[in-house]
């Protein structure tokens, strides 16, 4: 016995919620009430107190600390793969998918990369221009995620 039934109210409301994820920044415009002597003061919504819209007043370099926490590091993206692109399954479930769908699958990047002369500008070396080898493959537990390192002043 299966239980299904229709997720999130249909696809149409599956796209809204995903795009308020994927098309949006920390704090929109219309949030912001004021800034005045070097304090800002926004609307913010307390999940905790039945959904009560409230103020907070933060001085410019906590507003700014607290804005730039949402800010993604150089190489990240915000949209994450799922189902059969999913990062720990898209090795084995693309190439049945393309079976499957009866289509020509794509050259792993590791053939691709063995050929010196044919080497995809991916491959290649920003600096000098030669070909790249991948040694290692890193999986997301071996990566660690850390905050960019903070700047300090020369002296």
């Amino acid at each position: 016995m299966v239980y299904l039934k229709r997720p999130f109210g249909g696809p149409a409301y599956v796209l809204q919620y995903l795009s308020r994820y994927t098309h949006r920044v920390a704090i929109s415009n219309h949030r912001l009430v004021s800034f005045t002597d070097g304090q800002v003061s926004f609307r913010w919504r307390d999940s905790t107190d039945h959904s009560e819209q409230k103020l907070l007043t933060l001085s410019a370099d906590e507003f700014l600390r607290r804005f730039l926490l949402h800010l993604l590091p150089e190489g990240f993206v915000r949209i994450r793969n799922f189902g059969f692109l999913a990062n720990r399954k898209r090795a084995t479930l693309l190439p049945l998918c393309f079976q499957l769908l009866g289509s020509a699958q794509e050259p792993q990047a590791e053939q691709r990369a063995s050929s010196t002369e044919d080497a995809p500008d991916l491959w290649r070396c920003p600096k000098c221009g030669g070909p790249m080898k991948v040694i290692e493959r890193l999986t997301a537990s071996e990566i660690q995620l850390r905050a960019p390192p903070g700047i300090t002043a020369a002296t």
